[in-house]
């Protein structure tokens, strides 16, 4: 009977010891970043680089130019106006305020763009007088590195559908700047709406 006893306390003590090297290799909860790896991406992230250099072209003080169709078929409405682009949040974003006029009255916008690390994209927002709605774009340059073309798509408060617009915004030099913008016209077929050609400040 001792035997007995003694065989089944090894046998248990072997199960025991089996069973605690089986969960000491059995994989644990996943680990996650180290301190030293969140601060590194952290830093990467929050660190303007050399995309947000690129925008350092449209800083600055500028007298606009507008053209705008309201209807592909006729000639276009033209105005002008003036814009201040200047850095803001340490030059992570470009500020942008337009006064000017839209069909004869007073018309004011104010816009930010700035270069989303994570996504790799431009991102901007826009803002103005003729509205309530906020227009969020995304885009990248070309391979010229002188058209960011965008995309946004907004509601449309006429047929209540969304509308897919597209920017394309072109450095021609150092001190002039284009924007050009595209919308779905009365055959849902793209057409060219905008048009404003920014010229430095001397």
């Amino acid at each position: 009977m001792m035997r007995t006893r003694i065989l089944c306390a090894l046998a248990l003590g072997a199960a025991l010891s089996a069973n605690a090297e089986e969960k000491a290799k059995a994989p644990g909860p996943p680990k996650g970043p180290s301190q030293e790896e969140m601060t590194k991406a952290w830093q990467a992230y929050a660190t303007p680089g050399d995309a947000h250099k690129k925008l350092e072209a449209l800083a600055g003080s500028w007298t606009a130019k507008t053209k705008m169709w309201m209807d592909p078929g006729q000639p276009p409405e033209e105005a002008e106006g003036t814009s201040e682009q200047t850095w803001v949040l340490g030059g992570r974003y470009l500020a942008q305020r337009f006064e000017g006029k839209m069909m004869g009255q007073p018309f004011s916008g104010i816009g930010y763009t700035g270069y989303d690390n994570h996504k790799k994209k431009y991102e901007s927002v826009w803002m103005d007088s003729a509205g309530t709605g906020i227009m969020v774009s995304s885009g990248s340059f070309d391979k010229s590195g002188k058209v960011l073309r965008s995309t946004a798509v907004m509601d449309d408060f006429m047929t209540g559908k969304k509308s897919t617009i597209k920017e394309a915004l072109t450095i021609v030099d150092a001190d002039t700047h284009k924007l050009e913008m595209w919308m779905p016209g009365p055959d849902g077929k793209p057409f060219k709406n905008l048009e404003v050609v920014y010229t430095r400040k001397k």
